[in-house]
């Protein structure tokens, strides 16, 4: 049996692309780059990378210490990103984050990249998906993140405010599909 299943691997990429939303943050990237200069690509990567595996692997015992099982966790986080999605979508926020007075590890490394988005997707994601296949859509998103991060400037004049809003709203569509089948899937198996 093949460990590594290109399906899952896409289809878990393409969740964690949509939740961390990194193309619809570049204008909070731009910002924060102006307000403090530079911003440490490399770092603020890796570290998401750390916290984002962790969490795959500890989430669950953290769930069980408290008694919740994965399932329940999984609907709750369909719920979570649907309304990630409607923000998306309608271009509205439900959730409101002040800027942060410095650009390090914090806003961007967490809660940006792997923000509770991001923490909810990937256990809602461990609930049907194997975890190799979750780890290598991490690191595949990773390396988009750091991508964008370290040509932010350069990618917001080509595409503009029109082409990342259009961006936005098609990820935000995909994420409500995937809200509704992770909801739907999960639902009947809480005990």
């Amino acid at each position: 049996m093949d460990v590594f299943d290109l399906k899952e691997i896409f289809t878990a990429s393409m969740v964690l692309f949509a939740v961390i939303d990194i193309i619809g943050n570049i204008p909070l990237i731009i910002s924060l780059r102006e307000k403090v200069g530079h911003i440490q690509s490399g770092k603020a990567s890796l570290i998401a990378t750390l916290i984002m595996i962790s969490f795959l692997f500890v989430g669950e015992e953290i769930l069980n210490l408290i008694g919740i099982d994965v399932n329940s966790f999984a609907v709750a986080g369909s719920i979570v990103i649907f309304f990630l999605a409607i923000e998306m979508i309608l271009g509205i926020s439900l959730y409101k984050d002040d800027v942060p007075e410095t650009a390090s590890i914090v806003p961007l490394a967490f809660p940006m990249i792997a923000g509770a988005g991001t923490m909810t997707s990937l256990l809602s994601l461990r609930a049907e998906y194997d975890v190799y296949n979750i780890i290598v859509a991490i690191i595949l998103n990773i390396i988009i993140v750091y991508i964008i991060l370290k040509s932010s400037r350069k990618i917001q004049i080509l595409l503009g405010k029109q082409g990342i809003s259009i961006i936005r709203k098609v990820f935000g569509i995909v994420l409500l599909a995937i809200a509704v089948k992770l909801f739907a899937s999960n639902i009947g198996k809480i005990v």
